[in-house]
This record gives C-alpha cells, structure tokens and sequence, in this order.
C-alpha cells in the first residue's frame, strides 16, 4: 500500500464517523470513564513527580471531540490546543467541552503526518494515534514533538498493544496495532526515553491492552 493510500482510506474512514464518543471510539464508548480515570490517574502521578511538567499549555494530538481534553487535560491545564485532521470532530469539540472552551488557545485541522508544532508544551498528549502513523512517519512526528517540549516537558503515549510479535493492521480504519517492542524502538528512535508506563486496568479481555507511556527527551 502507498503512503498516500494509508492516510486517504483513514482520512475516508473518519469522514464518516459520528461525532459521539462512541463514534470516536470505534464503537467501544462504554469503555471512556473506564479509560479516562485511568489517564487522569496516570496524569495526577506524573504530576506528582519531584521535578513535574509546568501545567500552562498541553497539546491534545487526534483530538477527536476533546473527550481526552475536556476530562483530563482541562482540569490540569491553564490552557489546551488541538489537532484533529477531521473537520467535523473539532466543529463538534466546542459545544462537546462546553463552557471551558475558552481555555482552548489554538486548533490545528491537520493529519499528524503533515503536523509541526508551532509552539513549545509542558506536556503532549497522543491517544489512539500512534498507529495511524507510518514507522518512520511516528519517528518524525515525535522527533518533532520532542522539540517543541518545554523544560521538563513530556509527550504521553496511551495506545492499543498488540498482542503478538507482529505488526498487525485494520483494513476498516487502515491502522497499524505494533508490538511494545517496535513501538519501543521507534521512541528510542526519536530520542526519547520512557520513564513512566503503565498497562490501562478494568478493559473487556476481548480487545487489545492499552499501554501508557511518558516519555522526554534524551539528553
């Protein structure tokens, strides 16, 4: 498959999905309050670190309708900017976090392949995203995002894990569900380190283990 092929069919997949939570989801809404108590628990105790990322400004990567936004990062950042390639989602995403929409500083309607951080973040959130990136469209874009990280800044990367050794892709939303392994080798690739991870609790057995991982930049 070509590389312009990946992104049109995942771009076509979207464009014809509802802007709902379940719609964002893939069909799995029941599982969000599940997920995002998880992510809020993972943020708090990144928070908690001895020398923790400043709260000003986080990027919500594949923002969807800001469900991440309005229930994690909202009520821990002064301020959020979104990236979403699908129109409609970020049209929906201001009735859809309501009355703190006002602290959304900037939206970006861009695929992350073609996405260059125009600013610098305390913390850079990516979920569910990853494997809509080429390998070594992954290793920019987080070679890009690490640039832009502020002092003591982190890009968070909560994604679906594969269960196998091998790479396997969704022709439905023409994605890729890698192994923690190549997933691992792509952030050292990138210049990054991890140091914080976690593995989502409480999901149904019959869909892939969601790993969280916080990463900064290689000195």
């Amino acid at each position: 498959m070509t590389e312009s092929l990946f992104y049109k069919r995942a771009a076509l997949y979207w464009a014809n999905v509802p802007a709902t939570v379940d719609g964002v989801l893939g069909g799995f809404g029941h599982i969000s309050e599940i997920d995002l108590d998880g992510s809020r628990k993972f943020l708090d105790e990144i928070l908690a670190l001895k020398n923790p990322p400043d709260t000003k400004l986080a990027l919500d990567c594949g923002a969807g309708i800001g469900r991440v936004t309005k229930h994690v990062l909202l009520p821990r950042f002064e301020k959020v900017d979104l990236v979403e390639q699908d129109e409609k989602f970020l049209t929906s995403a201001k009735d859809y976090i309501g009355e703190d929409y006002g602290k959304i500083e900037s939206v970006y309607n861009c695929g992350l392949q073609n996405f260059k951080p125009q600013k610098t973040y305390d913390l850079i959130w990516c979920q569910w995203v990853s494997g809509h990136l080429k390998d070594y469209d992954l290793i920019d874009f987080l070679e890009r995002c690490r640039i832009s990280l502020n002092k003591r800044g982190m890009i968070i990367i909560k994604e679906n894990i594969a269960t196998s050794k091998e790479l396997e892709y969704d022709e439905d939303d023409s994605s890729v569900t890698r192994p923690i392994e190549l997933l691992e080798k792509l952030i050292q690739e990138a210049k990054l380190k991890t140091v914080k991870k976690d593995i989502q609790k409480g999901f149904p057995d019959d869909i892939y283990p969601v790993h969280t991982l916080a990463l900064i930049g290689l000195e």
